[in-house]
């Protein structure tokens, strides 16, 4: 399941020839908004919680995260699970802790990226769509994989500017959905978080 999810998400980026035009356009009232979302983000240092995630078949799986900018994150799987997912800047690593062994996903085939950066710039991303309630924006990044177009669309709630959650959606139509909750910002986080154990035995695809 965990390596799935990291899967789809290189597929996001990994295979992009060029720029694609956009598919809606969007308005003035929109390119705002989103460009208020970035800056919002991009000014957390730091972001601890907790995290639910959903399959189309209804599969759940729980844990905690932790984030620092730049390029810092902590996902944790609750028990029975020994996985978590480690980045330092240098990659994307699939930690096994029961088998120590680890799985890298170069760091720039992964979209999340692009929140965990200083300047969070979803305009110069692929938006597809964009589509806004009362309470809720939501923003529809697409890429083409050798499957077919993959989309992400991420959540924010527009008076917090907060990211709610994010759905991945496969060339099939499958779906994977990513909610956080129970968030704090600008906490100190322990650098060993982020610690990557040099003598756990990489595993190939």
């Amino acid at each position: 399941m965990i390596r799935r999810l990291f899967i789809l998400m290189s597929l996001l980026v990994g295979f992009t020839p060029q720029a694609i035009a956009l598919e809606n356009n969007i308005t003035p009232e929109e390119a705002e908004l989103i460009r208020e979302i970035g800056i919002y983000n991009s000014a957390i240092g730091s972001m601890a919680g907790r995290f639910l995630q959903i399959d189309s078949a209804g599969g759940r799986v729980e844990g905690t995260f932790f984030l620092v900018r730049p390029n810092k994150i902590r996902f944790r799987y609750a028990p029975p699970s020994r996985e978590e997912i480690v980045s330092a800047g240098r990659g994307f690593y699939i930690l096994n802790r029961e088998e120590e062994t680890k799985y890298v996903y170069p760091q720039d085939k992964v979209p999340l990226r692009q929140f965990l950066t200083d300047e969070i710039d979803f305009l110069n991303g692929n938006i597809s769509d964009v589509v806004m309630t009362d309470t809720f924006i939501s923003i529809t990044l697409f890429d083409e994989s050798p499957l077919g177009t993959v989309e992400v669309s991420l959540i924010f709630e527009i008076e917090s500017k907060e990211l709610w959650q994010w759905t991945l959606t496969e060339p099939n139509g499958a779906e994977l959905t990513f909610s956080i909750y129970d968030v704090v910002k600008d906490v100190e986080i322990p650098r060993s978080f982020f610690y990557i154990n040099p003598n756990y035995r990489s595993v190939a695809q």
